[in-house]
């Protein structure tokens, strides 16, 4: 039978600019002057600007597309 789950974990995130600050920050490697890759627990996974850089409980880091970010997350006063 399929069932509703709601995510209960929070996350720290913050929007990726393509800066070099952010280059250094997360690791991050560069496939050309347009794209860019990210070290998963899952392996390297593509990431855009504008996607979002999640670091979990962890302190492990995925790429999140903007529009599933804002679908998924709300900021925690």
């Amino acid at each position: 039978m399929l069932k509703e789950y709601r995510k209960t974990a929070t996350i720290k995130a913050e929007q990726f600019n393509g800066s070099e600050e952010m280059i250094k920050k997360y690791g991050i490697g560069t496939i050309d002057n347009y794209q860019y890759y990210i070290k998963t627990l899952e392996g390297d996974l593509v990431i855009r600007i504008g996607d979002w850089i999640a670091t979990g409980v962890n302190g492990e880091n995925w790429a999140i597309a903007d529009e599933i970010f804002k679908k998924t997350y709300e900021e925690v006063e």
